[in-house]
């Protein structure tokens, strides 16, 4: 069971010794376990002399598969609006796209900032020294990008669709598979650069964001954000067991995510937002009940998770189309989204656990087989919680809810 405590994380190293399952599948499942997390890291070490220093964003893929690819995503601003321009650099995005008539504008931007301008011109984005740094293309249909792939021989190529909704980005992608140029397209809204950066999981390369409103930015921002968390190791503290006992009835909640989760990651669940528990998925398989690996029976409506941009909210207020943080042994997190909440009436236990400090910890869970902690060993069944059993928990200084 792992504790999670609101602040920068507090690693909890001992999870309680799961019940012993006698499947043979959660030990063989149970070995195999490797980590998997994706990555958007921004760098402000930029200068704008060299363009290979400008700020990149750094993705890795999601998917369940035996090694985790990363590659870095590109972020370039594109747009005449001065406060747009600050808010973009003082957020770390450094590169700026001008039309050719533009370049007082950028000589005016680069004596308050340091930024990166790039001037489209005559098919290519050129650098202040009238290098060209990317080939640029309009493209209309399927057949003009095509074409684009085969003459251009540009290490970078940004694409701009004049109606890309002729062209999903899943076959965009799929056109560049296997291609080493990096291409970046141009995108008008968040949603659009979302898409194209997660596209068949990997995305396009980057995306130069061609906005005049400083909400999509900062939205922009915010998703980076929260992508950035999934590459960060939480620290886990240490916690025992010293209560358990029966509660009553109460309503508790089974989170059902989009994502599949394997042995060792769970969801970060607490009574107190100061310490959340680490509560195993429901990816093992016993005797009688079958594996349910995008399942966490998370405990009664009032309990805390943990989501991302360092946040809780309330178990209750979760709902289809929401984030949560997914969490292995290690500290490895990954954000996922909610499918479904299936909250009914159900028997519930109390558990409580105190870490290093002798600062106590509780949880409520539902009295079942399948519910129980992340453990070094492997799953933990309510049925067999015993005291001192070591556990993983997250412990937090300050806590922003939702």
């Amino acid at each position: 069971m792992v504790l999670s405590l609101c602040a920068s994380p507090i690693q909890i190293l001992n999870l309680l010794p799961l019940p012993t399952f006698s499947s043979r599948k959660w030990e063989n499942c149970r070995l195999q376990t490797g980590n998997f997390y994706s990555i958007y890291n921004s760098s402000r070490n930029c200068k704008k002399i060299s363009l290979q220093l400008d700020c990149c964003l750094k993705m890795g893929s999601n998917v369940l598969a035996n090694k985790t690819s990363r590659e870095s995503k590109l972020v370039w601003i594109w747009t005449e609006n001065k406060h747009v321009m600050t808010t973009a650099v003082e957020r770390g995005l450094s590169t700026f796209v001008f039309d050719v008539n533009s370049k007082e504008l950028a000589k005016d931007w680069s004596s308050i900032a340091m930024i990166n301008p790039l001037y489209v011109k005559d098919g290519a984005l050129l650098d202040t020294e009238n290098r060209s740094v990317a080939s640029f293309f309009e493209i209309s249909s399927p057949q003009q990008l095509d074409q684009m792939l085969l003459i251009d021989e540009s290490e970078i190529t940004v694409i701009h669709f004049l109606d890309w909704q002729v062209i999903p980005a899943e076959n965009i992608i799929a056109a560049i598979q296997g291609n080493k140029k990096r291409v970046l397209a141009v995108a008008e809204t968040f949603s659009e650069a979302q898409n194209f950066l997660e596209a068949l999981e990997h995305g396009l390369g980057g995306v130069v964001l061609k906005v005049q409103d400083v909400e999509t930015v900062l939205q922009l921002k915010e998703y980076l954000d929260r992508k950035s968390e999934s590459g960060n190791c939480l620290t886990l503290i240490k916690a025992k067991v010293n209560q358990v006992q029966m509660a009553g009835m109460g309503d508790r909640v089974c989170v059902d995510l989009c994502s599949l989760m394997k042995p060792g990651e769970g969801l970060l669940v607490g009574s107190f937002a100061r310490g959340l528990f680490l509560v195993h998925s429901e990816c093992l398989e016993t005797d009688y009940i079958a594996s349910r690996p995008f399942r966490v029976n998370a405990g009664p409506v009032h309990s805390y998770v943990s989501v991302p941009g360092g946040k809780t909210c309330y178990l209750s207020e979760l709902k289809a189309g929401k984030e949560v943080l997914v969490v292995d042994q290690n500290g490895q997190q990954r954000t996922a989204i909610v499918g479904r909440v299936k909250i009914e009436t159900r028997p519930l236990v109390l558990v409580e656990a105190k870490g290093s400090d002798q600062t106590s910890y509780s949880i409520l869970l539902q009295n079942a087989e399948t519910v129980g902690f992340v453990s070094i060993d492997g799953g933990w069944s309510s049925a067999h919680w015993d005291r001192d059993s070591g556990i993983y928990c997250r412990k937090v200084k300050r806590l922003m809810k939702i």
